[in-house]
């Protein structure tokens, strides 16, 4: 059976299969593809996106980023929003007060850096607000590093199709990366994300719409009772 290949095997297979449906326009409807990081935009605006979507929905980060860059794009513009407005603009983002604080210590830093957002994932992680998620997925989108950006979608298809077995988003990047040909490692976020927002689902998977089901060992499905 097909799932009984190599486990790096799987793994491309998977991202093959999940490529070639979205340039069949079969993910077009996923809000990934809708959001802040589905066009290309400067490096501080990823940062200000891939920090305003924690915990976030990414219907909501879209509606809020939209308000966001309609008045600021850059760091110094963004800083110049009074707080109390920022915060407004905030709202219904999840912990929108603490948000506002760290987009203006975000864009402090930014400008002490000369406006220029840092290419390393060290670096990055130096900002504030910024974790392992957001710097790889910044050094992958905006800069052409191959990294995994390794979000709760991409932490959890991992673990179902049984490419790795952590507990954590963390652990999930370090033993995944390695098993991932470099060619695919900035590709895999928004494949699974996008497969993970209409068919892999946290719960009440489409199992029988999966055009990579026959890869798939369901490791951990939960199913609605």
């Amino acid at each position: 059976m097909t799932k009984r290949l190599p486990r790096e095997q799987r793994i491309v297979e998977v991202l093959r299969t999940l490529a070639r449906e979205t340039r069949k326009g079969r993910y077009q409807r996923a809000p990934v593809y809708e959001g802040p990081f589905s066009h290309r935009a400067s490096p501080f605006m990823e940062l200000v996106s891939c920090l305003v979507s924690q915990r976030v929905r990414d219907e909501q980060t879209t509606r809020v980023c939209a308000k966001i860059f309609a008045e600021a794009t850059t760091p110094e513009e963004l800083r110049a929003l009074p707080l109390p407005r920022l915060e407004r603009m905030l709202y219904g983002a999840g912990f929108y007060r603490q948000k506002a604080r760290t987009l203006h210590a975000l864009s402090e830093a930014v400008i002490e850096q000369g406006n220029v957002v840092p290419q390393t994932r060290e670096g990055l992680e130096a900002l504030p607000g910024i974790g392992p998620k957001c710097a790889n997925l910044i050094l992958a989108h905006c800069f052409g590093q191959p990294t995994i950006a390794v979000d709760t979608h991409v932490h959890r298809i991992s673990n179902r199709l049984d490419w790795v077995r952590s507990k954590t988003p963390e652990k999930t990047e370090q033993t995944l990366t390695p098993l991932v040909p470099v060619r695919w490692r900035a590709r895999v976020n928004i494949l699974l994300v996008a497969h993970g927002q209409l068919v892999c689902r946290p719960i009440g998977p489409r199992c029988d719409e999966c055009s990579v089901a026959p890869l798939c060992p369901q490791r951990g499905l939960r199913r609605r009772p």
